[in-house]
């Protein structure tokens, strides 16, 4: 996050509504952002999941 945002952060009682509109608009965008790469790697990591049991399951069946 740049600074100008930080200090608006900090001192965020004394800065006008312009200041908190830009600080909610970033504070929005890294949200989703973050929400979306969290449901990314959840995604990839159900297929990470499904491709170990497969491997997992025929390497035992293998050993029997």
């Amino acid at each position: 996050m740049e600074n100008n945002l930080i200090e608006i952060i900090k001192d965020y009682k004394n800065r006008p509504n312009k200041d908190l509109e830009k600080v909610l608009e970033k504070l929005d965008q890294d949200f989703e952002i973050t929400k979306k790469s969290l449901i990314d790697l959840s995604h990839h990591l159900d297929k990470i999941e499904l491709v170990y049991n497969l491997i997992y399951k025929e390497y035992v069946t293998r050993h029997k």
